[in-house]
């Protein structure tokens, strides 16, 4: 196991049980130094508070905290809300979309330090480890991967506990922890416990950031929304930068109850888990988005990126953040938001927003053909010759079919 060819490396670091414990792993199997590497994006200030003292009692020479706020709203959440990215119908890509943006920050981390190595906390048996590797090796593919989990004996939390201990470690972990979370400035994820079950309802401890239906408003709130080729740039008419639009949404999303999804969702390494996602501002920005596009987008386009949307989605969830293909698949999407520009006022309540006013400079809809009172604009006698012409096949299979045609 030992490889004194690694002489530092750099480790994604959370300040969790896992990476605790990985850090004078590291040390004693490789003798190296370890640099963690830990990337704001928006989760609770909570875990990020004395990670850096935290690091370093672990063993680790020096604790790198890099803001990536910012960088994580204007370049995933905002492209894939424009895309309209959804996994197996329901699952926003929360955490998906984050990895790339975490190892990108590694990867430049470990070229600053001069280290040779990278590592994380990624199980064997989960999707995170692909999205972590596959950025490394668009990015840094010179540099080796150390991922113990697929390589140390411990197997539970216990054992990493007690690999702590008896190592003086402090931890604030404990073994009766029994939810694995991920939080994102877009999403709060929840998974394990009575979850792993899929015959047990989701119980209120589940959810830490939306409230309960009955604990909800009982009378609606409005949002007005100003888009520009499909991202969000003010709220209410106030201009905001994509992280405080996220923010802004996800609590004032949270109040009314939106944004909850119970999935049991196929893996990309084969098996189904089960995971409970919070993603209040991001379901009030896909609506709102979505909202605009009936207006702005005949049927070819809105088919269009419907399907490259599909691509997309599965693209990120599999971690190919980094490839050509995901690279064109944007640059489509972009084309086709460059009209998406308008005013959407989207309805929060009781779990659910809904568009309830849209307009737009773009718009196709023409109250003058759609009206069902009297227009000037539309001849209905005309419609006879383009139905014959469009049902010209199944006329000619059905006098085919009579033995009254050649």
């Amino acid at each position: 196991m030992k490889n004194t060819n690694f002489k530092k490396v750099v480790l994604a670091y959370s300040g969790g049980l896992d990476t605790s414990a990985i850090v004078p792993w590291l040390k004693e199997n490789y003798d190296c130094e370890v640099v963690c590497c830990v990337g704001d994006i928006g989760q609770d200030p909570a875990e990020l508070k004395g990670v850096q003292e935290k690091a370093i009692k672990s063993g680790a020479s020096s604790c790198h905290v890099v803001d990536l706020k910012e960088q994580f709203a204007r370049e995933a959440i905002f492209p894939l809300v424009k895309a309209g990215c959804v996994y197996e119908g329901v699952y926003l890509l929360g955490t998906s979309m984050a990895r790339p943006i975490l190892a990108r920050a590694q990867v430049e981390v470990a070229k600053q330090v001069g280290a040779d190595a990278l590592s994380h906390g990624c199980t064997g048996k989960g999707n995170d480890q692909v999205r972590f590797e596959s950025t490394f090796a668009a990015l840094a593919p010179e540099l080796p991967v150390i991922a113990p989990w697929r390589i140390w004996n411990m197997r539970s939390r216990e054992d990493l506990l007690n690999y702590l201990a008896e190592r003086k470690i402090p931890t604030t972990a404990s073994v009766t922890k029994i939810y694995s979370r991920d939080e994102n400035a877009f999403h709060l994820s929840t998974e394990g416990g009575e979850l792993e079950s899929s015959w047990n309802a989701p119980g209120e401890n589940i959810w830490q950031w939306t409230k309960p239906l009955a604990d909800t408003p009982n009378a609606p709130a409005y949002v007005t929304l100003d888009i520009e080729q499909g991202e969000i740039r003010k709220i209410n008419g106030e201009v905001l930068s994509p992280y405080q639009v996220v923010k802004v949404l996800n609590e004032v999303g949270a109040a009314h109850g939106i944004g909850r999804v119970d999935l049991i969702e196929n893996r990309l390494v084969g098996m189904k888990s089960r995971g409970c996602y919070e993603t209040p501002g991001g379901t009030i920005m896909m609506n709102a988005v979505r909202g605009l596009e009936q207006l702005v987008y005949d049927r070819d386009s809105l088919k269009l990126r419907q399907q490259l949307a599909l691509d997309l989605a599965e693209k990120v969830y599999d971690g190919k953040w980094f490839v050509p293909a995901t690279r064109a698949l944007f640059a489509a999407i972009d084309s086709l938001a460059t009209q998406l520009t308008g005013t959407v006022v989207v309805e929060l309540f009781k779990g659910h927003a809904t568009v309830t006013q849209r307009k737009s400079l773009n718009s196709l809809y023409s109250e003058a053909f759609a009206t069902f009172g009297k227009d000037e604009v539309y001849n209905q006698a005309h419609a006879e010759g383009f139905i014959r012409l469009f049902s010209l096949p199944s006329r000619i299979r059905a006098l085919k079919a009579a033995g009254k045609t050649d």
